[in-house]
């Protein structure tokens, strides 16, 4: 049986550098019947275990630290018995949220993470946070691009641990170089696509945040 995406939403509260906002986080699940790996624990372990339904959970994928992104994965782990992944450049957003609980592997540039048939490559995505990583996964048509990549431009880069023209480099080196029907599936709102990302660089630039 052929991978599918499975998508759910959950909430809870983001925070950083002394503040605390509301967000809504998207939660990715890639696999089949069967197996399937989730890309950004968020918030309840007890509802994306829930949403996997049976299937075997091979990893917890973590596109970056920031706390809600991984806030649920250790519970997530406990529950499943599968291993956390993250790139180490963000092991100190890591610690902030899990100081005696570290990952349990690591992500790298070019890794291939497999899945039901389907292979997801990482993608080191830098300027949102320092360990950034996207999923491409061309058999899917699909890119997972945590904050990396939004709907109408890029993640923010105001706070700590972030820089707007490493961000820039990413998405222009990294992300618009994939085929312009590619899905962009993000962290937290709506998909876009590639193809409909592209044309707006200059005025992310112009922008400059």
């Amino acid at each position: 049986m052929a991978a599918r995406i499975d998508h759910l939403v959950t909430s809870g509260t983001f925070a950083l550098d002394g503040g605390e906002w509301d967000v809504d986080n998207n939660v990715w699940i890639v696999g089949d019947d069967t197996e399937a790996i989730v890309i950004d624990a968020a918030h309840d372990a007890d509802a994306i275990e829930a949403a996997l339904n049976g299937r075997t959970l091979r990893a917890i994928v973590c596109t970056h630290a920031h706390n809600d992104h991984i806030d649920a994965a250790p519970a997530l782990a406990a529950a499943t018995g599968a291993p956390v992944l993250l790139h180490p450049d963000d092991l100190p957003l890591w610690k902030q949220t899990h100081p005696d609980r570290a990952p349990d592997g690591e992500l790298a540039d070019g890794q291939e993470v497999e899945i039901a048939g389907t292979t997801l490559r990482v993608l080191h995505t830098p300027g949102h946070a320092p360990g950034a990583v996207c999923l491409y996964a061309p058999g899917l048509g699909t890119v997972f691009t945590g904050d990396t990549l939004f709907r109408g431009g890029p993640g923010a880069t105001g706070r700590s641990f972030s820089h707007f023209p490493t961000i820039v480099e990413s998405i222009r080196d990294r992300l618009l170089t994939l085929p312009p029907e590619t899905a962009v599936r993000t962290g937290h709102g709506d998909s876009t696509s590639i193809g409909t990302e592209a044309p707006h660089l200059d005025e992310w630039i112009a922008r400059g945040h």
